[in-house]
């Protein structure tokens, strides 16, 4: 009988001590989660930040090129009506410097649309790429918690030893 309550005795502290070991490498694992997560965050924000600014930098230089590109176009415009030529030819030149500049504020105008789709999509990239390290994260947190053997199989485990050990035992009747 000695034998078999050490087998069960062997058995109970065996699967305790994987138990508390799992316990502990899954809490080690959540600790991992937390900081690889928070610095998923940090990137995340440092890089949309990043992006925000450039968007911001290439929205005032197409500004600034736009005002340039008006301005230009009123000084060619009042220099055409400044010769003090008229007729047809004149309004042609004047019509065409303001087509021009309409043109050209267009295609700023149709830039900084571009530029801010593109600020969205690479908006959303950031944010699918966090969702992805912190799935990553997640995913090995529930896997390590998995891992721990239930305080139920701990006992079954120790009582199906002794019962082993009991049956093996010779017959003494």
């Amino acid at each position: 009988m000695c034998t078999v309550a050490a087998s069960v005795g062997v058995s109970l502290f065996q699967g305790l001590a994987m138990r508390s070991a799992a316990s502990k490498a899954a809490a080690d694992t959540f600790e991992i989660e937390k900081q690889g997560v928070k610095s998923a965050e940090d990137s995340k924000r440092d890089k949309q930040l990043a992006l925000a600014e450039g968007k911001q930098e290439q929205t005032v230089g197409a500004r600034q090129d736009r005002f340039a590109k008006t301005i230009d176009t009123l000084k060619a415009t009042k220099s055409l009506l400044a010769s003090g030529q008229v007729g047809n030819t004149t309004n042609l030149l004047v019509m065409d410097q303001a087509r021009q500049g309409a043109n050209y504020n267009e295609k700023i105008r149709q830039s900084i649309d571009s530029m801010n789709r593109q600020y969205l999509f690479d908006v959303k990239g950031t944010e699918a790429e966090y969702q992805g390290i912190r799935n990553r994260y997640r995913s090995n947190t529930i896997q390590a918690y998995n891992q721990i053997p239930s305080l139920g199989s701990v006992l079954l485990n120790a009582a199906a030893s002794g019962f082993s050990t009991y049956a093996s035992l010779p017959s003494t009747g």
